[in-house]
């Protein structure tokens, strides 16, 4: 098949990028002082951007900034609000109920049946439709000889810049190494070596080679294992598919109590009690913060933020969120989609339209992504694309070059796919490059044990706030939804025979419509969004 996906002008770009490989051969850019981390970072990363937040008028973190985006969802109307609904009349009732099926929740599924728990799922779109499914590079853990959980920790706090919650750290790489062992015993399968070793290579921000993997398609390999053995418990475990969570349900004594759902195909709603309530809705990518592309899935849209908060949950650092360094820029049909750490992980350098490096390839996600910023917005060293949008080079023949022939295709086949599709040849050319939003490093206030301030309410997974501070290290959110799911599926069946529910309410939403009128917020915005609108009206 012959390919030629890059313009004219993008191989003479490419020309300059193969003309630079010898003397970058061997030789790497030198990492960032810690001084000039924190410069870039502040006059680059969109975190950093003023008008891209605003501070919330309402509800817990009242006076507490957060992007525009999720500040108008947060501070919508219920969608409820002029619903009429028989509380009296229970539709489903259930011992844990799980709002998300995506790694968290599954994961959450499988603990809880394990201590006796009648467990129901309840998903947007179908079970697995999330970013756990769509991860690709790999899921950290300190199980080597030469590594170690503290190892681990002081990495992970690092990549925070150390304002993370340090309890939660420690729950995350504690539990690590046994959450690989029961991930292969539920048949994960992980690259290994021929003598049965796990294979682990370096990410961004790791002092040890932890990061383990099934080849580039490690969350779906994961998702696929979970999902299958949530399947094999039918008469424990329900799942259903399309009936999203709109609003949860207290009772008269304060607790969470359950859920309403709404069914996507008939718009009838459903009435859940539940004795635990386990929000597991992962991230908001969708909302586009600032117009970036995005990786997540189509259902990222921050709803489980927005119920928790209506019932009085604490949010932390939903003011951060993290832009992947390396999200395609070019074919354009597949802008934003994610270019895995992994390719640098393996060699591959990041260079500007004249083939020169200009930033160490594994700097922790946020300074990479800045330095790229910066080389396109500020120095004009960016490659053009024919639709106008600019990129940077990702060097990936230097796999091949550094680790022999046919390490592209054996170590990155999804990814080798999804650019032939579009005549682009990764293992031969470079890739495009750009920062995507890919990850909503903040979320609802935990404990270690996945318990919030709310009786009844837990949180697992991207949904959640705390652990990552103010920045991820790859392969700690695949790590992060089997810890945290499986510690909030032990916590659900640990406390669910002690819970005596009272009368349903949903007196918190008549209470919230009232905060919105007292601060004088005048909104036609109605949440959670539950999906993107890609109409022409609508973005």
């Amino acid at each position: 098949m012959k390919l030629e996906g890059y313009t004219p002008s993008m191989r003479e770009s490419i020309e300059r990028v193969v003309a630079s490989r010898p003397a970058r051969l061997h030789v790497d850019y030198p990492m960032l002082s810690p001084a000039e981390k924190q410069e870039i970072l502040r006059k680059f990363h969109p975190d950093y951007i003023p008008e891209g937040m605003r501070e919330l008028r309402v509800g817990p973190n009242k006076g507490g900034r957060t992007p525009n985006e999720l500040a108008d969802l947060l501070e919508g109307h219920s969608r409820l609000s002029s619903v009429e609904l028989d509380l009296e009349k229970i539709d489903l009732d259930t011992d844990v109920l799980i709002i998300g099926g995506g790694g968290a929740g599954s994961a959450a599924a499988l603990l809880a049946r394990e201590y006796g728990a009648k467990v129901l799922i309840v998903t947007k779109l179908r079970h697995g439709d999330a970013n756990t499914m769509m991860a690709q590079g790999g899921i950290q853990a300190a199980d080597k000889e030469n590594d170690s959980p503290v190892q681990h920790y002081l990495d992970v706090i690092g990549g925070g810049h150390f304002t993370n919650d340090p309890d939660l750290v420690e729950a995350l790489v504690r539990d690590a190494p046994e959450v690989i062992l029961w991930l292969e015993s539920l048949g994960c399968m992980f690259d290994k070596h021929p003598d049965g070793t796990l294979v682990t290579i370096h990410g961004g921000g790791t002092s040890r080679k932890r990061m383990h993997s099934a080849r580039d398609y490690s969350g779906a390999e994961i998702m696929r294992t979970l999902r299958d053995e949530v399947r094999s418990y039918p008469e424990d475990i329900t799942v259903i598919e399309f009936a999203p969570a709109i609003e949860l349900l207290m009772d008269d004594k304060g607790q969470v109590a359950g859920a309403v759902l709404l069914n996507l195909e008939t718009e009838e709603h459903y009435v859940v009690r539940a004795k635990q309530t386990i929000i597991a809705t992962g991230g908001s990518g969708r909302l586009h913060y600032m117009g970036y592309a995005c990786t997540n899935h189509y259902g990222a849209t921050g709803d489980g933020l927005v119920m928790a908060y209506r019932v009085g949950a604490r949010l932390a650092f939903i003011d951060t969120m993290q832009y992947h360094p390396t999200g395609a820029a070019f074919p354009e049909q597949i802008i934003g989609l994610l270019v895995t750490e992994k390719v640098r992980g393996l060699g591959a350098q990041v260079l500007n339209v004249h083939g020169e490096q200009f930033v160490f390839p594994r700097e922790t996600r946020d300074v990479e992504s800045s330095a790229i910023i910066r080389e396109v917005k500020e120095r004009g060293n960016g490659v053009k694309t024919p639709s106008g949008f600019e990129g940077v080079w990702l060097d990936s023949p230097m796999i091949d070059i550094l680790h022999g022939p046919g390490t592209v295709e054996k170590e990155l086949p999804a990814m080798v796919r999804q650019f032939r599709r579009f005549g682009v040849d990764i293992v031969r050319d470079p890739i495009l490059v750009y920062p995507t939003l890919h990850y909503q490093n903040g979320g609802i206030a935990i404990r270690p044990d996945c318990t919030t301030d709310i009786p009844g309410l837990l949180v697992a997974g991207e949904a959640s706030g705390g652990v990552h501070g103010r920045n991820r290290l790859m392969g700690n959110s695949l790590l992060d939804v089997c810890v945290f799911g499986r510690r909030a599926g032990r916590t659900a069946g640990q406390r669910f025979r002690e819970v005596q529910l009272g009368k349903l309410t949903l007196a918190h939403v008549e209470a919230w419509e009232r905060e919105l009128a007292q601060a004088g917020i005048e909104t036609e915005v109605q949440s959670p969004l539950l999906l993107p609108d890609y109409t022409r009206h609508g973005r």
